[in-house]
């Protein structure tokens, strides 16, 4: 029986509003229309792949939320109108409603047909149910089941098609055995680190329960608040989150990366601290956060780590690669020097507590590497583009990040695409804003970008 990770549990977190929500999207641009029924069979490979799975709460304290295999799918999502290659991105967003992990379904696909003749496909799915690397072999499975490939992996049994099924939860019994391992697992060793974070945890919840919002000055509230909405330090609309996509020659990106003795990931990473800069950004050292792909198999599950690295304004490429491999040897510790299994232990609002903000930094730079062959076709239709990228359905400014900027890079067909998203509506009103300041950063370091 599979559990749930520390990990999944900050994400699954997200589900109860506690957090900044995150689901995890793959687009595919093709140069021609993709047959309805070729979308229909991708569509039930998915139902019977690995994300064809929801959250099982324990109902003993201490032992971890399991999986349990289930088939209930969103309907396929098909827009009629065609849309233009700005309203890809806008689109897309929209697809992220509706996810629950937790009774299902927590994945959606979606297609809308181009102006342009093309076709766009959206997968979407809750980041408990996988990450980046995870939704791109998830989609590999259901492609080589759905005859675009070869070798899939086994999914679970298939329901009726229209609600699906849910397979048994259990033993019961399991949940009192895994609970007595998670008990010493965190026990061993850790009673003082324990009764320093709970204090700490403590000491965020009553200054949480007192603390009133007072009226900020006028040039703050003018940076912070946007144009058009009255409030006095909450803010009841949605967050904007504009973002791009952008391709460029995989041999000029290494070009550019080597002139300065960098490689490709800190080019990547130069480029979105650089871009948070044009900005306006106030602050001269800029942290990135840098997930860490850690699976040794194709698992679909959150195999992640992360570290950070500080960006100074002088920092050219090669300092960002020798910073990125020292970094990579360490990993952003767990709360108050605790096994992070702790968090599995204590109430799902004292856990947020304990583990809010964890990884964000000021910029996020998700590098997902080299798509694989077969997502480079939807059947006979080939793609075009590819972008992979985080998505935030819901978000309100009361659930807004530290982070300020994202970037996720990926390799397809020779070219890197690199997605940006700016969680920063003061200064990024917009995606025209926001290609302006990407265009500045690419000029200022001979970087060929142009839009998917």
């Amino acid at each position: 029986m599979r559990r749930l990770s520390v990990i999944d549990g900050i994400f699954l977190r997200t589900h109860q509003g506690m957090g900044t929500p995150i689901a995890l999207q793959g687009l595919w641009r093709t140069a021609d229309l993709v047959d309805p029924a070729r979308l229909d069979g991708l569509h039930d490979a998915l139902r019977v792949g690995p994300l064809g799975r929801r959250v099982v709460r324990s109902g003993v304290p201490g032992a971890r939320d399991r999986w349990q295999v289930s088939t209930r799918a969103h309907p396929l999502d098909m827009a009629s109108a065609p849309l233009g290659v700005d309203e890809i991105l806008p689109w897309a967003d929209g697809r992220g409603a509706g996810l629950d992990p937790r009774v299902g379904p927590g994945w959606r696909l979606a297609a809308a047909p181009l102006i342009d003749g093309g076709t766009v496909v959206a997968l979407t799915c809750s980041h408990v149910l996988a990450d980046a690397r995870g939704l791109v072999i998830a989609a590999e499975v259901a492609l080589a089941t759905a005859g675009n490939g070869t070798n899939p992996e086994p999914g679970p049994t298939r329901g009726n098609r229209a609600g699906g099924t849910a397979q048994p939860a259990g033993d019961p019994e399991s949940d009192w055995a895994d609970a007595a391992e998670t008990c010493a697992t965190v026990l061993t060793g850790t009673a003082r680190a324990a009764r320093t974070a709970l204090r700490q945890a403590r000491a965020v919840e009553r200054f949480r329960l007192r603390w009133r919002p007072r009226a900020m000055p006028a040039a703050t509230r003018s940076r912070e608040i946007p144009a058009g909405v009255d409030g006095e330090g909450v803010v009841p609309t949605g967050l904007p989150v504009p973002a791009l996509v952008v391709r460029c020659s995989g041999r000029e990106w290494d070009r550019v990366a080597a002139a300065s003795g960098g490689t490709p990931n800190s080019l990547f990473i130069w480029f979105v601290a650089n871009t948070l800069w044009s900005t306006g950004f106030p602050e001269r050292g800029i942290v990135a956060s840098l997930p860490v792909d850690t699976r040794d198999e194709p698992r679909i599950d959150n195999e992640l780590a992360m570290t950070e690295i500080v960006v100074a304004p002088g920092d050219d490429p090669g300092e960002l690669r020798a910073k990125s491999r020292a970094a990579y040897e360490r990993r952003i510790s767990s709360p108050g020097g605790l096994p992070e299994e702790f968090l599995h232990l204590v109430p799902d609002r004292v856990a947020y507590l304990l583990s809010r903000g964890a990884g964000e930094r000021d910029i996020l730079c998700s590098n997902i590497g080299p798509i694989p062959a077969p997502l480079h076709a939807l059947g006979p239709h080939e793609c075009t583009g590819v972008a992979a990228r985080a998505i935030h359905p819901g978000l309100t400014y009361v659930r807004r990040p530290r982070t300020r900027l994202s970037g996720y890079l990926c390799l397809f067909r020779g070219d890197y695409l690199l997605t940006l998203a700016s969680l920063d509506p003061a200064r990024v009103p917009d995606a025209a804003e926001l290609h302006r300041y990407i265009a500045d950063t690419a000029r200022r370091i001979g970087l060929p970008v142009v839009p998917w």
